[in-house]
């Protein structure tokens, strides 16, 4: 039976210490007033109290909001500004961050289409060369799109023969994108345009006579960053007319939950339509035969009760992802030809969990995770393993994409003490060769990567990496430590770099990551043990990996932060209100803070698969029982808390975050400061360009430094 989170035994004997003397200059200031309305509901005959409700409106919209966010922002930047060694920490921040990074390369025509950032540019560029070796050719500098650096290049497709691209705008931070085509040669940008697309896969006709995408329905006025998205829709943009001549290819109107994302098979005959209800791996699989105008929609897939994820296909023979009967996943094939397609195992399930596959040079390269660290192998077609893809240490690899008939192809590989690097893969020889590898301030051995196991409450042994300089690592003191994780929709966080984590462990500090339950590490079980009514499993993982360092002495008692995002926001939130005690500092960024009517706005209706249905009782108790909102506790010593989100967050609005610090500041929770930091023209994390990345990152970690004890200088 889900316990009551408010009642855990350590959490009432023990108390947060008041400000430790290396913060004591910064205690909670004077918070601006905050309305508190009179909203009470009665769900299931139980009173609950949202005095922030006018909160949740839009701050484009509502000047109430507008001006709340502007007086919370002025407390934030006063305190933020007199953090101590700030400056210093931004400045090695920029330095980290300023070396040269690619893309994964796509040859469409002999011509290959990468992204490349010179270093500090806002936003990647995309260029073309002809050739592997040729002269680089900008296409695409979306630095150029915006005086502020926030509007990206969130995606592009190639046509077969490399003359034409499609690519998708992000205007400040949004979901939504815009998507207009370019051609490659010239980079002249052609008249079509395409808008109202979101959560859509882009894909060209093989003939390149023009491309299917996914959409939603325009939004009423003022709606566009709140409103429900419901009603998605595949459609055909035929090169050379507007948007409103394009075909409908795909839809669901008696089911209007359902999302659509449609890509063509390998060899452009057939339309491969995945179909979900939420953010669970349960689709339907729908094939359209784009050779026969007159041919309906085959079913190839039924039943949304399982994850089949496209990997490629060579004439009638298609192979797929699926965790049908392998909870680890495996690769199937069947021939959609026969009059009654049958499924044929051809990876069986392993003991690790499978991740992606791809088809290439008449080869299967599959992607494992061994203990969250990546593992490549590669298969022949009848499923006999042909060896493993090397790589260079503890991290991850992902990309392989390709033909299936060339045997090039290419991969990252990066680490917590390694920038991406990127590999030109042969299929045929198994060589790796390196194709770009960046010029880095720092010393990668200068690091150490670690992976360590601790035992939850419920005796799950649960895995961590620790990441510290080797002068902390080998001197057996206890460091100041931000401790991340996610822990849910499945995802599974595997080893990558960061610039300013890389920053604050060069000052000193431990870095570490815990692969706690509702991520994919493990497979089904992992994730299943991490949602819904065991969602508590989660918090209880993470509170046992900050128990596990102070008792290993790989951190001190006062010197634990903690940080997550989105779902890893609500983490933060809940095991604060849970275990405010052992936490010196956090921060819940672009969190989801109000359980109970998460599923009110943009896509927060998919989320109910991770965290149950508001409007059903049994899972109402559940998130009313851990609800960072709700959950406030008054008169407790918490610690210091940093809120982050943005005006254009249209994935978490951010009115979740504005509810959880307005009960934050309302309570009495000692002398730590509860604060909020609001971003303009930035949405949940994706596009924002790097200076905002910057200073955002400064401000966090001199934050999380305060009330750790990290010395940053002065």
């Amino acid at each position: 039976m889900f316990r009551n989170t408010l009642l855990t035994g350590a959490a009432t004997m023990l108390v947060a210490s008041a400000v430790p003397a290396f913060a004591q200059d910064l205690a909670a200031p004077d918070y601006p007033e905050t309305r508190a309305g009179d909203v009470v509901e009665t769900p299931f005959g139980e009173d609950v109290a949202d005095p922030y409700r006018w909160l949740e409106n839009d701050v484009r919209v509502d000047e109430e909001v507008a001006d709340w966010v502007e007086r919370q922002n002025a407390v934030t930047d006063a305190f933020l500004a007199k953090l101590p060694g700030r400056e210093n920490l931004k400045a090695r921040i920029t330095e980290l961050t300023d070396y040269e990074r690619f893309g994964l390369p796509t040859e469409k025509g002999g011509r290959y289409f990468y992204t490349r950032n010179d270093g500090l540019q806002n936003q990647s560029v995309l260029y073309v060369r002809e050739g592997l070796d040729g002269e680089p050719r900008v296409l695409i500098d979306p630095n150029t799109w915006a005086d502020d650096g926030a509007t990206a290049l969130a995606d592009y497709a190639i046509t077969e023969d490399g003359s034409k691209l499609l690519y998708a705008i992000q205007d400040g931070g949004s979901d939504w994108r815009t998507v207009k085509v370019m051609d490659g040669a010239t980079g002249e940008v052609m008249a079509d345009t395409v808008e109202w697309v979101k959560f859509s896969n882009l894909d060209w006709a093989k003939d390149g006579s023009g491309f299917y995408y996914s959409r939603f329905p325009a939004t009423g006025e003022g709606e566009t960053f709140q409103a429900l998205n419901t009603n998605q829709q595949v459609y055909f943009h035929k090169l050379g007319t507007e948007q409103i001549q394009d075909g409908l290819v795909y839809e669901t109107p008696d089911k209007p939950e359902l999302n659509h994302t449609a890509q063509g098979s390998d060899d452009g005959r057939w339309l491969i339509v995945t179909s979900s209800s939420g953010t669970d791996e349960r689709y339907e699989i729908t094939l359209i035969d784009l050779e026969r105008a007159d041919a309906k929609p085959m079913t190839l897939v039924p039943g949304f009760e399982h994850d089949y994820s496209y990997v490629g296909n060579l004439g009638s023979r298609f192979f797929f992802v699926t965790n049908d009967g392998a909870p680890l996943k495996k690769v199937v094939s069947t021939d959609i030809t026969a009059a009654d397609p049958q499924w044929t195992t051809v990876i069986p399930e392993s003991e690790q969990t499978l991740g992606g596959v791809s088809l290439v040079g008449g080869k299967l390269i599959a992607s494992y995770l061994v203990d969250a660290k990546s593992k490549i192998e590669v298969f022949g077609l009848d499923g006999t393993s042909q060896g493993e893809v090397a790589l260079p240490g503890i991290g991850s690899a992902g990309g392989f994409g390709g033909d299936p008939e060339q045997n090039e192809t290419f991969y990252v590989f990066s680490s917590y003490n390694r920038p991406s690097t990127i590999y030109r893969y042969d299929a045929g020889t198994g060589e790796s060769t390196v194709w770009a590898q960046p010029e880095v301030a720092f010393d990668p051995e200068d690091f150490v990567v670690e992976q360590k196991f601790y035992t939850s409450k419920d005796g799950t042994r649960v895995p961590l990496f620790l990441v510290r300089s080797k002068e902390v690592a080998t001197s057996g003191e206890a460091a100041p430590t931000l401790l991340y994780s996610y822990g849910g929709f499945n995802i599974s966080l595997t080893p990558a770099f960061s610039a300013s984590r890389l920053a604050w462990i060069e000052a000193g500090g431990a870095y570490v990551v815990a692969n706690i339950r509702g991520g994919g590490e493990y497979g089904k079980a992992w994730h299943d043990g991490g949602r819904l009514n065991n969602k508590q499993n989660v918090f209880d993982d993470f509170i046992a990996a900050g128990e596990y360092l102070i008792a290993e002495g790989i951190t001190p008692e006062d010197g634990l932060a903690i940080q997550g995002g989105s779902n890893g926001g609500l983490l933060v939130g809940a095991v604060a209100n849970q275990r405010p005690d052992l936490f010196a500092a956090g921060n819940a960024a672009v969190g989801v803070m109000d359980m109970l009517r998460f599923d009110q706005f943009t896509a927060g209706r998919y989320w109910v698969d991770d965290y149950g249905y508001p409007n059903k009782e049994a899972d109402w108790k559940v998130l009313r029982a851990y609800s960072p909102y709700h959950n406030v506790r008054d008169g407790v010593d918490y610690p210091a808390l940093l809120v982050t989100t943005a005006d254009t967050d249209d994935r978490v609005v951010p009115g979740h975050s504005f509810k959880y610090t307005a009960a934050l500041q309302a309570a009495d929770l000692g002398e730590r400061p509860q604060l909020i930091r609001i971003e303009t023209r930035a949405g949940h994390g994706s596009g924002k360009p790097t200076d905002k990345a910057i200073e955002e990152a400064a401000d966090i970690l001199a934050f999380l430094a305060a009330f750790t004890g990290l010395d940053l200088g002065e």
